[in-house]
């Protein structure tokens, strides 16, 4: 017998993908956690039902999430990363030698543990002195600081559950306070294809545009996402994504990349127009 796992886009639309075996499942105090190992995109997270990332396609996601904004300012040097638990935008930032800090705020633990234990492409990204690791909800953590932050990354699940305080504008106006007077934040900010999706990136950049001086968006190809176009906020207090991006200076860092590059970064920025006319009408 064949078992497969489906993911609803929407009443009208689903993903699905054959499964080899589902090896994890527990229920958390926030969410439940599944891993399956799957035939053509080898390990799968899902979290209540929706996939998080996937073993074949998770470089795109964790790459321009984290290898953009550092292409714009390659002195950041103090980072706060909220959601991440799977450890891969984690695993992209430790590679930068020029960060001094990373504040790692993760709900739920039981994502952590789950994703050292069976995301081992991933779990590199927990194992640097430089990362310090908070257990707490980071819509909470937020609203104490000031002027801490070079950048801010938001790499949440949907907006929904426990994810869904991080796209208040309560929290971004916190995370403008978090951030120095050059600070960057970029999250992760759905899909703008189904209907449903485009009105929560919609609601997303609305708020950020209320806040940040310079605010816009970039796109990423990610097969096993819904509609496989993504989509990440960018929101700076100064530096214009593509105005001010420093591509010998990335360059002289020889990173290697599947994903990034130069050219891409400035590609992702050139949007189609109905995701600019939901932009430029927020």
């Amino acid at each position: 017998m064949e078992l497969w796992f489906s993911e609803l886009h929407n009443k009208n639309s689903k993903f699905s993908i054959k499964v080899k075996e589902h090896i994890y499942s527990i229920q958390s105090a926030f969410q439940k956690i599944d891993i399956l190992d799957t035939y053509e995109y080898g390990k799968v997270l899902i979290i209540d039902g929706y996939i998080m990332l996937t073993e074949k396609d998770e470089f795109v996601y964790h790459e321009m999430i984290v290898h953009v904004p550092l292409a714009i300012n390659p002195n950041i040097k103090n980072v706060l990363v909220i959601g991440a638990g799977d450890g891969g935008t984690l695993r992209e930032l430790i590679r930068y030698k020029t960060v001094d800090t990373i504040d790692f705020v993760e709900i739920d633990k039981e994502v952590v543990k789950a994703s050292k234990k069976y995301l081992p492409f991933l779990n590199s990204g927990f194992n640097d002195n430089r990362i310090n690791t908070f257990y707490e909800d980071g819509v909470e953590f937020v609203k104490d600081k000031e002027n801490i932050y070079d950048l801010i990354i938001i790499d949440s699940t949907d907006p929904i559950g426990p994810g869904e305080g991080l796209f208040t504008t309560e929290f971004y106006n916190n995370c403008f306070k978090s951030l120095k007077d050059d600070g960057i934040l970029v999250n992760q900010s759905e899909s703008a294809y189904f209907q449903e999706d485009r009105l929560e990136f919609q609601r997303a950049i609305e708020k950020l545009k209320s806040i940040f001086p310079i605010t816009t968006a970039y796109q990423a190809n990610i097969p096993t996402y819904p509609s496989g176009n993504w989509l990440f906020g960018f929101a700076s207090k100064k530096y214009h994504p593509l105005k001010d991006q420093k591509t010998m200076e990335w360059q002289k860092l020889g990173l290697k990349t599947k994903y990034y590059n130069e050219n891409l970064h400035r590609g992702a920025f050139y949007l189609p127009n109905y995701i600019l006319d939901i932009i430029n009408n927020s």
